[in-house]
């Protein structure tokens, strides 16, 4: 009898570190993509919904920075406590998300849940999501959650002047769990990246941090891809897998807030989380960003299905 992983769904239907409104829809839409696949997925394993605060949305914001930062600290608590509580009991969190910002949250509930140990993170995203209310260009908090979990400020490209209450409030996000900094810069691989702003490509220059673009998964493969990037973070004792769904290249991934195109194709992606899951250091996987209210037929929340679908089939054979 192979060792089944137990899992735990986590939903996060939180959307309030986004510019674009519908990602908390994205759960319910994954859901009708298993319902009309005739796919009984989600009656296999428990869940817990996390209470979000999307009620901001309705509210002026207050920190032009770090949009509904108060908010977003709130689910940081909440989100770092459950995803903590679940790997303390033996559970694989597989988390739901809204939007990315929450991923920091659940990068600060593995640390607490496993302090002592070294967290690899492999971030497929078209987005490096590093900036930080000194550099934002929009002020959205889901290009945050990698600069909230390095502890990374980016002082010597700041741009903004945050107000004190955004600085505090900042300094509490990258403190979650009294851990700080959370990971290192080089335990970070990111893949299908394309799309950043000079002060994010600083910090990957500055720390000579992993990047494997589109084009390198087309010409090596996804066996060698996967392979590279295991390879990369051999050092480390965990490994959390996030995968936004803009990561896919625009013609598919019209269903998400901040599509880019020159992505990759459904089937690449798919494999390549395939053969990352048969790795016994993955301790967490998380899929973020599927918006159905920008998209036709449930389209993105198909795809983000099938690749869920997959990846957990190879988890629980793991």
């Amino acid at each position: 009898m192979e060792f089944m992983r137990n899992i735990k769904i986590i939903e996060v239907r939180s959307e309030i570190g986004a510019g674009t409104r519908g990602a908390s829809l994205g759960i319910e839409a994954i859901k009708i993509a298993a319902l009309d696949f005739m796919s009984s997925f989600f009656v296999h394993f428990p869940s817990e919904n996390i209470p979000d605060e999307n009620k901001l949305l309705y509210e002026p914001v207050a920190s032009p920075y770090a949009k509904r930062i108060q908010g977003v600290y709130t689910m940081y608590e909440r989100v770092s406590k459950v995803v903590a509580e679940t790997m303390k009991s033996g559970l694989f969190p597989l988390i739901l998300a809204g939007d990315h910002s929450s991923a920091g949250a659940t990068i600060a509930g593995i640390k607490i849940a496993r302090p002592k140990r070294r967290l690899g993170i492999i971030w497929i995203d078209a987005h490096a999501d590093m900036h930080s209310p000194y550099t934002t260009p929009s002020g959205n908090m889901h290009g945050m959650p990698l600069s909230i979990s390095l502890g990374e400020d980016n002082i010597d490209n700041q741009v903004h002047n945050p107000d004190p209450k955004t600085i505090e409030l900042w300094d509490k996000l990258k403190n979650i769990g009294k851990i700080q900094p959370k990971i290192l810069p080089e335990d970070i691989v990111f893949i299908a990246l394309r799309d950043y702003e000079r002060e994010e490509e600083h910090l990957i220059k500055k720390y000579g941090m992993k990047v494997i673009p589109v084009s390198e998964v087309r010409r090596k493969g996804v066996e060698h891809v996967a392979r590279q990037t295991l390879l990369h973070l051999s050092q480390c004792d965990d490994i959390y897998v996030s995968f936004d769904v803009d990561s896919l290249d625009s013609s598919i991934s019209r269903g998400t807030g901040t599509p880019v195109s020159n992505g990759l194709k459904e089937r690449e992606a798919e494999d390549l989380l395939a053969t990352l899951m048969q790795n016994h250091k993955i301790c967490c996987f998380e899929i973020a960003e599927v918006n159905p209210t920008l998209d036709k037929e449930n389209l993105m929340a198909e795809i983000a299905f099938n690749i869920l679908q997959r990846s957990v089939n190879l988890l629980l054979l793991n």
